[in-house]
């Protein structure tokens, strides 16, 4: 070998070198981008749990960062929410003390969702600048950020639904939500794992993989469908279990015409539909385990499945105990924060069968 082929080969591996530390910081980044969205997430739960999510009933992205600091303030911002049916049926009568505990909870979570777009936009915007953005991520971590943006506008739109004729938001705008801020957990998730080291062990089988994107998207539709439950107060409606209104499979599922409204707007099948939905996960995690402990029982896919299957149980027992105790807060957001967990392994678990990014040479380095 050469002394110029020696001289390219360390300068390869040099390039390669910085590109295995750019990958770790930009996984680092990522995952405190994770950590800032789950909390948003809880603090979402919360707001919902507290009826605390019509308390704001202008959308101001930049100006609403600034809550009322005077008497006042206070007193405008409460005047408001005066005008709005939740305050007339609900909460009539309310003194601005008593606002402030449900304002704090909304402002929080309006503030989140602020930091976040700064969490993620900042550090892209750096990564970007230095070069340490790889060509193939730049894309997928654009369309994240642009979707977290549409995200604030899907927002005040689920808030706009309660402040004229409702006393609550809609439930196909919670579940739209809900559903938009998983997609961008699970898209920062998949890139995260994409660039972290993986195992050469073999698939288990030819369908691990797919089986495994199969439990991933179960795990997005039980959340939506959880998302309609919490909508509705299904939860709050038949708390006990397995039998549900002293049946295993209830009556009055189909009353309302057409049958498949009842699918969104009935609580009652909507929660035995959630249910159902839970043990399809369930049983489909345990299959999966199974299947891949048969065929490959010393490979970490086989170990993922298992830590998948449990994770799965204990947000099932976390379900049951929500629903037994009749919806109390801290078990509520246990079980919310239960379903991004289940998520966000389910997606790393899908995506480690993939196997990481192959290293890809910088096109111009940094002068």
């Amino acid at each position: 070998m050469t002394s110029a082929m020696i001289a390219d080969e360390n300068t390869l591996r040099q390039r390669i070198g910085r590109q295995e530390a750019n990958r770790r910081a930009i996984r680092i980044w990522l995952g405190v981008v994770l950590a800032t969205l789950f909390c948003l997430v809880l603090v979402g739960g919360a707001t919902r749990l507290t009826d605390s999510g019509l308390s704001i009933t202008e959308w101001k992205p930049i100006h609403g960062a600034i809550p009322p600091l005077t008497a006042a303030e206070w007193e405008e911002e409460f005047a408001l929410y005066q005008r709005i049916p939740e305050y007339e049926q609900v909460n009539k009568g309310m003194t601005v003390e008593e606002f402030k505990k449900i304002f704090w909870w909304e402002w929080g979570h309006r503030l989140l969702a602020r930091s976040i777009g700064l969490v993620f936009a900042l550090p892209l915007l750096y990564f970007w600048i230095s070069g340490r953005i790889e060509r193939r991520l730049r894309l997928p971590l654009v369309g994240l950020l642009a979707l977290g943006g549409f995200q604030g506008f899907i927002g005040w739109w689920m808030v706009s639904s309660g402040l004229a004729e409702r006393v609550d938001v809609s439930q196909y705008r919670l579940a739209t939500h809900l559903v938009t801020a998983c997609l961008i957990f699970a898209g920062c998730t998949w890139i995260m794992r994409a660039l972290a080291p993986h195992s050469d062990d073999p698939e288990p089988s030819h369908g691990a993989r797919r089986f495994a994107a199969a439990l991933a998207f179960l795990t997005l539709l039980q959340i939506y469908l959880g998302a309609l439950v919490a909508g509705l107060d299904a939860g709050l409606a038949y708390n006990t279990w397995p039998l549900m209104d002293g049946a295993l499979v209830p009556g009055d599922l189909f009353v309302q015409s057409p049958a498949w409204l009842n699918l969104f707007e009935n609580a009652k099948t909507v929660q035995f539909v959630h249910r159902l939905g839970a043990y399809l996960l369930f049983a489909a995690a345990f299959v999966h385990m199974i299947q891949c402990l048969r065929q490959a029982p010393s490979t970490t896919h086989a170990r993922r499945s298992v830590l998948l299957f449990v994770l799965v149980t204990i947000q099932a027992a976390l379900g049951v105990t929500t629903l037994l105790l009749q919806v109390p807060l801290h078990a509520a957001l246990a079980h919310q924060g239960g379903a991004l967990v289940v998520l966000g392994f389910a997606v790393a678990h899908w995506r480690g069968f993939i196997g990481a990014y192959p290293p890809e040479v910088m096109i111009a380095e940094r002068t």
